[in-house]
């Protein structure tokens, strides 16, 4: 097992910025991490060829740092999410890094390390990075993750591609410098794929590539995909969505508990388990064997326009 990791006091964490600091910078400006992150894309891979990837054990090349988890968070900033909604799942994600449990957790750990991407997504040409793969082992490096992703500016775009999303944040794992013991991909959103690949071929593609997809559907205001499907945007996230050995969701329903919502999740994430099923507004999603099973009850191409 890993070291564990003594509890995190003030004077190991950098102050949180407040909610009105986030939202200012919801207007406009750059950061240096987003400008260099800006227009870089991997190359993509074939569909055959990454369910081909499948079969095969994922096995630390040389020169490459093992980990114990690569950690994709993806974050929808689509126009359905308000300057509120957007500035509070940031500062979230901030909180978290800062938390003696998600800090203990990592050090639990068979290394007692992760490496952790931050990217926000919206349309078909739009993902960027907003802080790169970084290693977390303690306070100090998570102090440096917060305080770049504190600092990069909030935007927000068209249309909601979390194929896309997906498949950009799968390249991003295949194309680090790290060799994890599990690859997980950490998508938040607030409703279905509306543009780009259908979101079926899109997850079967990911993964193919030996990549887990969990989702955390946010559903803080009436959610019209209720008139739609039973269930709304969790069931899409439930049968569209998530997918891989061990995925899971965790829903926010209350904007006041997305914190808490994002720390839990990530240490379950981190811990690799899976919630039970009191665990709150948790979603016990079966490990799924690949290829993929057929759907679920939920139309996937739901909010897709006529291929």
């Amino acid at each position: 097992m890993g070291r564990p990791v003594a509890p995190a006091t003030p004077r190991d964490l950098p102050p949180l910025p407040p909610l009105a600091t986030l939202g200012r910078q919801l207007q406009g400006g750059d950061g240096i991490v987003a400008r260099r992150a800006r227009g870089m894309k991997a190359f993509g891979m074939t569909s055959a060829a990454a369910l081909a990837l499948s079969a095969l054990p994922v096995l630390a090349q040389p020169g490459l740092t093992e980990v114990d988890l690569e950690l994709v968070l993806a974050v929808d900033i689509s126009l359905s999410t308000t300057y509120e909604e957007a500035a509070t799942q940031r500062r979230g994600y901030i909180q978290a890094f800062q938390h003696a449990d998600l800090l203990d957790a990592i050090g639990r750990g068979d290394l007692g390390r992760i490496a952790v991407t931050y990217m926000e997504w919206s349309g078909i040409s739009y993902q960027e990075v907003l802080v790169p793969w970084t290693v977390i082992d303690g306070p100090d490096s998570a102090y440096a993750f917060v305080n770049l992703l504190a600092d990069a500016p909030l935007h927000r775009q068209h249309t909601t591609s979390i194929s896309e999303a997906i498949l950009y944040a799968a390249d991003l794992i295949d194309g680090n410098e790290y060799a994890g013991l599990r690859r997980v991909i950490d998508i938040s959103g607030d409703g279905p794929n509306n543009a780009g690949t259908s979101m079926s071929r899109a997850r079967d593609i990911v993964v193919g590539r030996n990549i887990t997809i969990n989702g955390l559907p946010v559903v803080v205001r009436p959610d019209p995909w209720r008139d739609v499907f039973e269930g709304g945007v969790p069931s899409y996230y439930r049968d569209c969505v998530v997918g891989g050995d061990g995925s899971f969701l965790v829903t926010v329903t209350n904007i006041a508990a997305f914190s808490d919502a994002i720390r839990h999740k990530m240490v379950l994430e981190i811990a690799a388990r899976q919630p039970e099923p009191d665990e709150g507004a948790a979603y016990l999603i079966p490990v799924q064997a690949r290829p993929l099973p057929t759907p679920g009850p939920v139309n996937c191409a739901v909010g897709e326009a006529p291929r």
